[in-house]
């Protein structure tokens, strides 16, 4: 299990069908690469992503924010109940090889500050583009297919 990648997928827990979609078929490419899928363990994004990974044979890790391990989504095989609230993004993150976020709002922003704070690499799906001295940081890897954005996590860990 210490040799295995471990990708973080994080968004929002209320996600549009399209990023729905994007997440259950990234969760499918993680779990077909070997790779484990850790999240937020909730969800939207979070329950699609593991529901593909799952689908496909994978493993999934849920962090929990709060306390109890029934607040995982049904496809989360590992809930880690933290009751750290938002905290818990840290964890997340710092357990992430590479994270890729699809779609999301504040919570997931804070979830990519912590990953290049930490210089965990953060693949984009229709997510947050960061803005500083008026240019885009390209800190954030933007892709519009879920397959790339697979590829390029395992090229980048």
């Amino acid at each position: 299990m210490k040799n295995r990648k471990f990708i973080a997928v994080i968004g929002s827990g209320q996600a549009t069908k399209e990023e729905a979609e994007l997440a259950e078929a990234v969760g499918q490419e993680i779990a077909k690469r070997g790779a484990v899928l850790i999240c937020g363990g909730l969800g939207g994004v979070m329950e699609a992503a593991c529901k593909g990974a799952v689908e496909a044979g994978g493993m999934t890790i849920g962090i929990i924010p709060g306390d109890s391990r029934l607040a995982a989504n049904p496809y989360v095989l590992f809930p880690i109940v933290t009751g750290m609230s938002q905290a818990r993004n840290v964890i997340i993150i710092k357990s992430a090889h590479a994270v890729i976020a699809v779609g999301g709002a504040y919570g997931t922003l804070s979830e990519i500050g912590h990953a290049l704070q930490n210089h965990i690499p953060v693949i984009g799906l229709q997510t947050w583009q960061i803005m500083k001295n008026e240019n885009i940081d390209p800190s954030i890897i933007i892709t519009k297919n879920p397959a790339k954005a697979v590829d390029i996590a395992f090229n980048l860990i």
